[in-house]
């Protein structure tokens, strides 16, 4: 038996490629858009990809099954479970064969018996994994977002994200039933899940790329927690808020994923057009570090920073059903191409043009103001909290808020991933100072406020990270003084 695994690190999203040496054949499960790894890993290994499969509807991405199954003539295998809303409604068009608990396929000598393991989502598989040439039975679990290393799927994600009322609990119920027939398999059963540390399909999913079944018997709190009344509250407990393109995704990838996106190329602009682009409330973003964005960027633009949060943000806050176009480092050789595939990756494929960084020189040159964010520390904040014409607004997470949050009346909680739809809570003609929890949200934050046409932004320099650690009471204490760079903000 071949195993090999792929790991995405934006997305924090696993998929695999499991092959039969002795007659060629490989499956590739969960795979997402970026195709040209699983067809050069098959490759490698002289193997062809005979089946695809996927352990649920993802909603954290675009699914590459299909598109990949119609390129190599694979087999598309896909859940029947689940209820009548969330199955996958482009099966029968695609001639895919329907999986059920209890069903069992070959790819070559390696037999995949079907879990049906519901919780994380109605329709979600367990794929048991032996090598039946070894004799020895089961090998592995391929877990999707069931069990995580150290934590379990949410159940929360059909209400919170695909807006489907009253599914929350009962799939916290679903999942204790789940864990309760995993509990009862061998423990060295090793556990292959879909996501790493990072991903908002848990709470703390661990960082380590695998388990067994008896390690996370010992050390995951989910899998031991025997009370089902005190799981359903636990597992409810503190999920943060998903990713607002969570809801778009799953439909997408339960309607019928299009083909497209990977080696996406678009067309360089000139500067001239980013002019006529800006006058009619074009979405450009500029992907450059947020501090070269803080100090000088084109008035009008969104910073959302090519990093390893660039899909969550983009996800988040860019529209789906207009064009966009991006502003990119001139002396990166590579972003442009891994901005476009990381965009693709989660569907947003409607980039219409690219412009380079030097239009920020060209853009100078004509006369024109660059537009800047100012910076201010825990010291300037804390002089001018309560004052009347300051409003500070707070970007983290609602459990990051209610741990504890800058005191004051004018403090308020905006998660960064609403704050495009809320823009009308803030007060005209007030001084905004933004902050997260270390400054990287806050940063998008700033400059989505900028680009809106709030006049005075400024972002709190290490956020409330920095707050906490100046020895500032989160509930009552006010700095005293100030700093001496005094900001022309303040």
């Amino acid at each position: 038996m071949i195993f090999r695994r792929f790991y995405n690190d934006g997305l924090a999203q696993a998929s695999y490629m499991i092959g039969c040496q002795q007659t060629g054949e490989a499956i590739i499960v969960d795979a997402n858009r970026e195709l040209r790894q699983y067809l050069d890993a098959a490759a490698a290994e002289k193997l062809r990809i005979t089946h695809v499969t996927e352990t649920h509807i993802h909603a954290d991405f675009i699914s590459g099954s299909r598109e990949l199954a119609r390129l190599v003539g694979a087999n598309l295998l896909l859940s029947d479970e689940g209820d009548e809303d969330w199955k996958y409604a482009f099966a029968q068009s695609d001639g895919a064969t329907l999986l059920c608990d209890g069903d069992h396929f070959m790819v070559g000598n390696i037999r995949f018996d079907v879990m049906h393991s519901p919780g994380h989502t109605p329709e979600h598989l367990t794929f048991l994994v032996s090598d039946t040439t070894a004799a020895a039975g089961p090998w592995g679990l391929l877990t999707g977002d069931f069990v995580f290393v150290g934590d379990v799927g949410r159940p929360d994600l059909l209400e919170k994200a695909a807006g489907k009322a009253g599914t929350m609990e009962a799939g916290a119920r679903d999942l204790f039933a789940s864990l309760e027939r995993f509990r009862s398999l061998p423990d060295h059963l090793q556990i292959w899940p879909g996501h790493g540390a990072g991903s908002a399909c848990g709470k703390a999913l661990g960082a380590v790329p695998s388990s067994t079944v008896g390690y996370e018997r010992i050390a995951n709190w989910g899998v031991g927690t025997l009370d089902e009344a005190q799981f359903v509250g636990m597992v409810l407990e503190g999920q943060p808020e998903p990713p607002r393109y969570f809801a778009h995704m799953k439909k997408v990838n339960r309607d019928g994923p299009g083909d497209g996106g990977e080696g996406s190329t678009t067309r360089r602009l000139p500067a001239e057009e980013l002019d006529e682009l800006l006058a009619h409330n074009a979405t450009v973003v500029d992907v450059r570090p947020a501090n070269a964005f803080a100090a000088e960027h084109i008035p009008g633009t969104l910073n959302v920073p090519l990093g390893s949060s660039f899909t969550t943000w983009a996800g988040s806050l860019l529209p789906y059903d207009r064009d966009l176009y991006l502003l990119v480092d001139s002396e990166c050789d590579n972003c442009e191409a891994i901005a476009l595939q990381n965009l693709s990756l989660i569907g947003l494929d409607r980039v219409a043009g690219t412009f380079d960084s030097g239009v920020l020189a060209e853009w100078r040159d004509r006369g024109r103001p660059l537009g800047s964010i100012k910076q201010c520390d825990v010291a300037d904040v804390g002089r001018v909290i309560g004052q009347s014409d300051v409003v500070v607004v707070d970007v983290r997470k609602r459990s990051e808020w209610s741990a504890g949050h800058l005191p004051g009346e004018s403090i308020r909680n905006i998660p960064l991933q609403e704050l495009s739809q809320r823009l009308g809570e803030l007060p005209a003609g007030k001084r905004i100072v933004v902050h997260c929890q270390g400054g990287g949200r806050a940063a998008i934050a700033a400059s989505l406020l900028t680009a809106n046409g709030f006049p005075d932004v400024c972002n709190l320099s290490g956020g409330f990270g920095a707050w906490q650690k100046s020895g500032n009471d989160v509930a009552h204490g006010l700095m005293s003084g100030r700093s001496e760079t005094v900001h022309k903000f303040l």
